[in-house]
């Protein structure tokens, strides 16, 4: 499926505020979280976050739309990540960012290149297929963080059961 410009574009602008919440509440989580290695991690996941916000956001000026557009995503994804900004101790924090969020994100990301036209919109597949790898590596290392503090991220697994759709998160058929 060949996605046209303004779908390209409105897809990125999604992930683009999807991207810049994670920073917001990964930084809402660091001053009240007690331990100093989670903290440290934290921090830099939060500047990685930062840095694919902006790559996405100058991406979407180049699709023809103002340089750092955002479009929030559907209700339903819009409500999960209301429930991962307000959870209070480090071991859902942790269960839930690394074990179910970007996990699930990363699924999207690669949801949208199996839509997309890997020649027609090479920029924007650099782009994702690098924040892909990094969210991978921010997964290994929420893992190795959880071993090393000796920490069990656990989260509600009922969740899984209502992640959305990618349809539902990045509505590109419009």
């Amino acid at each position: 499926m060949n996605l046209s410009v303004n779908q390209r574009a409105r897809a990125l602008a999604t992930f683009r505020y999807v991207e810049v919440r994670l920073m917001e509440i990964v930084a809402s989580w660091t001053p009240t979280t007690p331990e100093m290695e989670v903290k440290v991690v934290f921090g830099k996941h939060i500047w990685d976050f930062a840095q694919h916000a902006d790559w996405i956001g100058k991406r979407t000026f180049e699709l023809r739309q103002p340089e750092h557009y955002t479009l929030a995503p559907a209700e339903g994804y819009g409500s999960l990540l209301a429930q991962l900004g307000s959870v209070s101790t480090t071991t859902e924090r942790l269960g839930m960012l690394y074990d179910f969020f970007l996990p699930a994100l990363v699924r999207r990301y690669a949801g949208y290149l199996g839509r997309t036209d890997a020649l027609l919109d090479g920029p924007t597949v650099v782009i994702v297929e690098r924040i892909v790898r990094e969210h991978e590596r921010q997964i290994a290392e929420g893992a190795q963080l959880k071993r090393v503090a000796g920490i069990d991220g656990s989260f509600d697994a009922a969740l899984a059961s209502r992640e959305p759709s990618l349809e539902m998160v990045v509505e590109v058929a419009q």
